[in-house]
């Protein structure tokens, strides 16, 4: 029985797309049968495993809101056991179209539960906001992996996605866990990249993972050439930091 994790943080701009692709693909190269669910209108998890977002017949707008079979919206990617159900432009407006429905809520959840035999991980990317897309994904998963990008308001707003997760745990899906705290963008040159490392570590203490992610050129080329870093690049730091990462979230399974 597969393990639903969403990527979640309202603040742009802090890795969690990057951290979605390359984990999902280590996940998958160590054999694991994953699916990486793109749940940002922006669609830069579909377009950074190779998808054609535009010329998609079916994205996960069209299951959220149609209630098409996500088995018809799933897409291979070039890594084996790595699969996508893409995303599109169109769900902008799926949080507008869904207000009506009933437990709109847990539209995602109904979606995604009966794919979890299927697969040893589903990954969601959420968007950059708290928006009902994102309040679906985390009810719709078991645990949720927190990107904190290593720059000065790096802790601002996470009091907020905190806030929002015990909101959910309290009346939507008591069961969701923090699945941990990953540090990207890190250089360990910096001094204040050390400071806000010691920082999120006195806080979060062991929720926060032991790898942490390096600032690598290679890790922001990949996506424009629709690959994980590691088929772009697989002597690069990056693609050791996120293998090393899956080898982590795998052990924490077994423990």
């Amino acid at each position: 029985m597969g393990k639903i994790i969403s990527l979640a943080n309202q603040k742009g701009g802090v890795g969690k797309t990057t951290t979605a692709i390359n984990l999902a693909a280590s996940l998958a190269s160590l054999g694991n049968k994953v699916l990486l669910v793109d749940a940002d209108p922006q669609a830069n998890a579909s377009s950074g495993l190779g998808i054609e977002v535009q010329s998609l017949k079916y994205t996960i707008y069209e299951c959220l809101i149609d209630g098409v079979p996500p088995q018809q919206a799933i897409h291979d990617t070039e890594i084996e056991n790595l699969s996508v159900l893409p995303s599109h432009i169109d769900l902008v407006g799926a949080e507008i179209e869904m207000l009506n429905m009933e437990e709109r809520e847990k539209v995602m959840q109904h979606l995604l539960r009966p794919l979890k035999p299927d697969f040893d991980y589903i990954l969601i990317d959420c968007s950059p906001s708290l928006g009902l897309i994102t309040v679906n994904a985390l009810t719709a998963s078991d645990s949720v992996i927190i990107p904190v990008q290593c720059e000065y308001f790096a802790l601002e707003g996470i009091s907020k996605l905190l806030n929002t997760i015990k909101i959910i745990k309290s009346k939507l899906n008591p069961s969701l866990d923090i699945e941990g705290f990953l540090l990207t963008m890190y250089d360990n040159r910096l001094r204040l990249a050390n400071q806000v490392y010691a920082e999120v570590k006195k806080h979060f203490q062991n929720m926060v993972f032991e790898n942490v992610i390096f600032r690598n050129v290679r890790l922001s080329e990949a996506p424009s050439y629709g690959k994980p870093v590691m088929l772009y690049d697989p002597e690069s730091k990056g693609s050791s930091n996120y293998l090393d990462l899956a080898q982590e979230l795998i052990a924490r399974q077994k423990s």
